[in-house]
Parts: C-alpha cells; structure tokens; sequence
C-alpha cells in the first residue's frame, strides 16, 4: 500500500469543538499533521467524505473526514484532510525544525546529567 501521507504525524492530544449540521460535539486530537489529523472521542455518526467544521481556540476551519474506525459503540476515530489551509490552525509548531531541536536538547541534557 502507497503512503498518501505528505507530512509526518506529530503525536499531540489537543480539545477541538467540532461541528455537524449545525450541532457542536467535543472531540481531542490523537495526532496531528499540517493538513490534517486524526481525531479521538468521536460521539456522532460520521462518513467518509463528510464535511465538518473545526474550532481550535478562536479559529476554524473545515475539513473532510477521509476514513473512520469504530473503537466501540458509541465511540469513532476519524481521519481529517484540511479544506482550508490555516496558518498555525492547531497553535502548536509543527516544523520538523522545531521537533529536532527538541530531540537533540533532551539528548545533550541525557549525556550532560550522565
């Protein structure tokens, strides 16, 4: 199977209001990417290809759910891909950068405290 994925996951569990025909669900982030993410906590029916509206904080945005996975019952994971690209929709820094810089500071500290 090709990996569609453009951009690496980054695991982070953020609140996001998400909203369907015009009634709001509380969902969490599981990890997240610059154009999408995968969502946890999902109480609702939802398809593949369905349209939904997001808030983060003060922004919003609309996205399409492109896969979903029932984990019980009344529970769902969703795959989202972006609509609108969003400068900074999530409010976390997702540059690989950022990430590296991180990494190699933990590691400094590890050898450091050794």
């Amino acid at each position: 199977m090709l990996n569609k994925r453009i951009s690496t996951r980054r695991r982070m569990v953020l609140p996001v209001k998400v909203t369907l025909d015009a009634v709001n669900h509380l969902a969490h982030t599981i990890d997240i990417t610059h154009t999408g993410a995968r969502l946890g906590g999902l109480r609702t029916q939802l398809e593949p290809g369905t349209i939904i509206s997001l808030q983060r904080g003060s922004k919003k945005a609309k996205f399409r759910i492109t896969w979903i996975r029932k984990l019980a019952p009344n529970e769902l994971q969703a795959g989202i891909e972006s609509l609108e690209m969003q400068q900074n929709f999530w409010g976390v820094d997702l540059s690989d950068q950022a990430h590296e810089a991180k990494d190699d500071m933990k590691a400094l500290m590890t050898l450091l405290s050794s």
